[in-house]
């Protein structure tokens, strides 16, 4: 890739989330082309820049990281040397992942998509060795990549039901292992890859209903998801600069039936898969950062503004992995008609990532606040994955909800998992012109060089359990430059900063990035104090008196209370049990009832939405 492709490709790739009144009036005036105004928007940082300090973000990854590095490689690489004729040893993984006659759609999942998530496994690792450095994580990688290529074959796509999903998690496992763990195979491998899928391959996108509409013998083969495929193509361009996967990525843009409807103003998304469409439109924003697409941005921006409008108080969306038709009242239906209210590991990935990209391209800090309410309130509750592959798969926001395990092993979650929880730090931190953008609030450190100096910013916080942040600037020597808080949209007016125990006047405006000018050096101190008003929400305006709880970002759900009825001011007087606590409690007519936070909730019944009176 040359280095004007590679500094334009950092200066533009990122993910994000906006609400449609903030889409409405942004929707023309601040679309950029690819070269415009560079300096206003965010660079990513590499993974090795932040480091995530002790706290429940670090132990999340800390587990998926040492889970994945013990699998068994030959039960990983078995599904592709089955195929290919070679020696298979190793246990079956069983679940979705390893080949069964037992495999019948809808009825039994068993054998669904036999060695789907190896790529997401193989990515996942290859992220955790560029944020560690460790090195029997890069060997196993490199043995992973070697013992993949060897065994490509196009037979292991012969009535394959899901060859472009597999495919496609292939693809970015081979790019990350490339890019992020220094492997010279994983380009070459990934060249034999596509060779080996390209004739099992549509000619283009298909939506759903057109892969219904061809024969097929069973339901699995219209789930294909060929519209997912531009992103990573993309990024395989950028990576090797092979042009034919730039042709590719074109290609398999799904432009008539999605994305020109999208960037339009049409909303689309009722009725379709929602964790794959939302996917999809990271593919919008690669292609706006690749070829200048200003059609695929808009797209972008108002594919996540429609998702937005029906998502749930925590972020979440898509219940039954189905977006809702705007104005049904659906949303607030699916509350005592489904347990499967969010598809989380997969979805909270999903959401990361269109929020980077949207964010980096934008600067607009709203996608922040989507992305940091997505984290508190969902993928932070997931359960660890367990021994054998049972994974945590659905959040319930049920009136009777309750957290467990998927039942088969190896579904989709299992490899979104440890995709999401590596990218934690660098969707932390971005960097400027103007200097440091501070997006999530999470123990961390962020290690850079500004005009040549090694700098590092370290926050210390129970953020968001109490409202204070403390940032502490190590420097070699003083430069002037910003530091950029982001002042979430729901933050109250008490949200003060203070530095070095002085007060700033920066204006704090809600919903934006506040600026701290000045000549920084080593040993400053940043104290953040971000008002956290309690709030309500609906769950959709069909239901107006059906509403949740919020604390600032977060998210509190009643415990063991599945009938609980309150007034919007026992709910607004709530008081929280003990400092940086993620338990409360709400004083009924009848009882006090306890409310936490959805990492805090084991295996208790729970209740995100009460009917409130006056």
């Amino acid at each position: 890739m040359s280095g004007e492709l590679s500094r334009r490709a950092l200066l533009r790739s990122g993910a994000g989330t906006l609400g449609m009144s903030a889409l409405g009036r942004l929707a023309h005036a601040d679309i950029l082309s690819p070269d415009a105004n560079a300096a206003t928007r965010l660079k990513q940082f590499h993974y090795g820049d932040v480091q995530l300090l002790e706290g429940p973000m670090l132990e999340q990854f800390r587990a998926n990281h040492t889970f994945f590095l013990a699998l068994s490689e030959d039960s990983l690489l078995k599904p592709f040397r089955q195929r290919a004729g070679l020696p298979a040893p190793g246990q079956d993984m069983g679940g979705w992942y390893s080949w069964s006659d037992e495999f019948d759609p809808p009825n039994n999942m068993t054998g669904y998509v036999p060695g789907h998530s190896f790529g997401q496994y193989l990515s996942g690792l290859s992220r955790a060795y560029a944020i560690t450095g460790d090195q029997p994580t890069r060997a196993k990688v490199h043995r992973l990549v070697t013992g993949f290529a060897q065994a490509i074959t196009p037979k292991f796509y012969v009535n394959y039901p899901l060859p472009a999903y597999t495919f496609d998690k292939s693809n970015c496992g081979l790019i990350d292992a490339h890019q992020f763990a220094g492997d010279p195979n994983a380009l070459p491998a990934l060249a034999r890859a596509t060779d080996a899928v390209l004739p099992y391959l549509p000619a283009k996108a298909l939506t759903r209903p057109e892969m219904a509409a061809r024969p097929h013998p069973n339901i699995a083969y219209t789930w294909d998801e060929s519209y997912t495929l531009p992103e990573n193509f993309f990024l395989a361009y950028q990576r090797s600069g092979d042009k034919r996967y730039l042709a590719l990525a074109q290609r398999f843009l799904l432009d008539k039936e999605y994305f020109d409807p999208l960037a339009a103003g049409d909303n689309v998304l009722p009725h379709k898969h929602a964790y794959s469409h939302v996917n999809a439109l990271s593919s919008a924003s690669q292609a706006y950062l690749v070829l200048g697409s200003e059609k695929h941005l808009r797209a972008a921006r108002n594919g996540l503004g429609f998702v937005l409008a029906q998502s749930f108080a925590t972020g979440g969306w898509g219940p039954n992995e189905t977006f809702c038709e705007p104005g049904s009242g659906v949303l607030g239906s699916s509350l005592t008609t489904t347990h499967a209210s969010f598809e989380t590991p997969c979805g909270s990935y999903g959401h990361f990532k269109i929020a980077r990209y949207l964010l980096r391209i934008t600067a607009d800090s709203r996608y922040g606040d989507s992305m940091e309410k997505v984290l508190f309130n969902t993928i932070l509750g997931a359960k660890p994955i367990q021994p054998g592959g049972f994974s945590f798969y659905y959040s319930d926001y049920n009136d009777h909800g309750s957290k467990v395990y998927y039942p088969e092993p190896w579904p989709c979650c299992s490899g979104t998992f440890p995709q999401i929880t590596a990218d934690y730090g660098i969707s932390s931190y971005f960097q400027s012109g103007q200097g440091i953008h501070v997006n999530l609030f999470v123990p961390s450190r962020l290690s850079w060089r500004q005009n040549g100096a090694r700098f590092s910013l370290e926050q210390h916080t129970q953020y968001p359990h109490v409202s204070e942040i403390e940032m502490l600037i190590n420097s070699e020597r003083p430069e002037s430059f910003a530091v950029l808080l982001r002042v979430p949209a729901w933050a109250g007016p008490q949200t003060s900063v203070s530095v070095n125990g002085r007060r700033t006047a920066v204006e704090l405006r809600p919903g934006s990035f506040a600026p701290l000018r000045r000549e920084w050096k080593d040993g400053d101190r940043i104290e953040y104090s971000i008002h956290m008003p309690l709030r309500l929400e609906a769950v959709d305006t069909q239901h107006p008196d059906t509403v949740a709880l919020l604390h600032g970002p977060l998210t509190l759900f009643a415990l063991n209370a599945p009938e609980s009825r309150f007034t919007r001011a026992q709910l607004l007087a709530a008081k929280q049990q003990g400092q940086a606590s993620p338990h409360w409690r709400v004083d009924s007519a009848a009882a006090p009832v306890s409310f936490s936070s959805f990492p805090a909730i084991r295996d208790q019944q729970y209740r995100l939405y009460h009917q409130v009176s006056a």
